[in-house]
């Protein structure tokens, strides 16, 4: 058992460096919707505020192997303009095959385009631009070839490495709508992104000609007051990258505890792969927010511990005068 747990982790490897480029190689999170800058960087300084800093952890797999952790923490500013600025930073260790995937990122926004009745309705663009670090640990993975049925893992691999680790500039940019108008029934937002706009090369095997795959997501959502108690926000995910596709589905529901304190729950789908309910807590600046990954994919079926979960804590800063007229309604998640 233990060499095929370490087979299978060197099949994410595999993946990240794949002969065309066609797999998945970033992670992903089901509360994509509270890290801005890994989701869209026209979300930057999309918010009711003058700072926020967010930080998510997502641990994944820890049933069935050494677990997949990705922490990230953001932090994004608006001006008095119509610029924002942010930064981010993500790192994830994935598994028996010491692989680490570390990316850091800048990015601004610009968010003039605004019209409809008190330029409540906006069209934000945003880009980054930063570095991606990818390492890896050769010892500590084997392959099909390493394996000798009579005596165990003893066959050296064939597999030639120009080296193990690399750093690559990165860039990426997208395009967010939002219908920011208070005192509505229904507040829409929506926005599309293409990450890896420059296709880092893969220089990790020898004369390979592979390239970091673009990843673009599509996302949206509708804020919906049922009452002045509560409201209820349908959201989605359509997220391609190479070859791999996903797809989530979901909504949350927002409950007024007090003045100053909110309840949110609700959950995400995400096809093939897994059910992820969500609680959440808001109170004045912060926001805490849970979900558990329950897997409904084969492997989950398989060995019925593929599970993952993640907790999020965002801050956001606000200074004694406000610039609005009135209050902007934002996607807070």
């Amino acid at each position: 058992m233990k060499g095929f747990l370490k087979v299978a982790s060197f099949m994410v490897l595999l993946l990240v460096m794949g002969k065309n480029g066609m797999a998945q190689v970033d992670p992903h999170f089901s509360q994509f919707y509270v890290y801005p800058s890994f989701l869209n960087p026209a979300l930057t300084g999309v918010f009711d505020g003058t700072y926020r800093v967010t930080g998510i952890y997502r641990n994944q797999w820890s049933g069935i192997s050494t677990p997949f952790s990705t922490p990230g923490v953001s932090f994004d500013m608006n001006t008095e303009k119509n610029i924002s600025f942010g930064a981010s930073i993500m790192n994830q260790n994935a598994g028996n095959a010491g692989y680490n995937y570390l990316t850091a990122y800048g990015s601004a926004s610009y968010s003039g385009i605004r019209f409809g009745t008190n330029n409540t309705q906006r069209v934000v663009f945003g880009m980054q631009a930063g570095l991606i670090s990818r390492r890896f640990d050769p010892s500590k993975f084997t392959l099909g070839e390493n394996w000798n049925p009579a005596t165990g893992v003893t066959n050296p691999s064939s597999e030639i490495f120009s080296r193990t680790s690399a750093t690559m500039f990165d860039m990426g940019a997208g395009a967010l709508y939002i219908d920011g108008k208070p005192n509505k029934k229904a507040n829409f937002y929506g926005g599309i992104s293409v990450n890896h706009l420059t296709q880092p090369t893969d220089d990790f095997i020898k004369d390979s000609d592979a390239k970091l795959p673009m990843r673009v997501n599509i996302h949206g959502g509708l804020r919906y007051v049922v009452n002045e108690n509560w409201s209820i926000t349908p959201n989605f995910l359509y997220m391609t990258q190479g070859n791999a596709k996903e797809t989530m589905l979901g909504a949350y529901a927002q409950l007024k505890a007090s003045e100053t304190s909110d309840f949110l729950f609700g959950a995400n789908y995400r096809f093939k792969d897994a059910f992820a309910p969500y609680v959440g807590f808001y109170h004045k600046n912060f926001v805490l927010g849970a979900s558990y990954d329950f897997n409904v994919s084969d492997l989950g079926r398989m060995t019925g511990k593929a599970n993952s979960f993640e907790i999020s804590l965002s801050w956001i800063g606000r200074k004694a005068f406000k610039a609005e007229e009135e209050q902007f309604v934002c996607p807070r998640l």
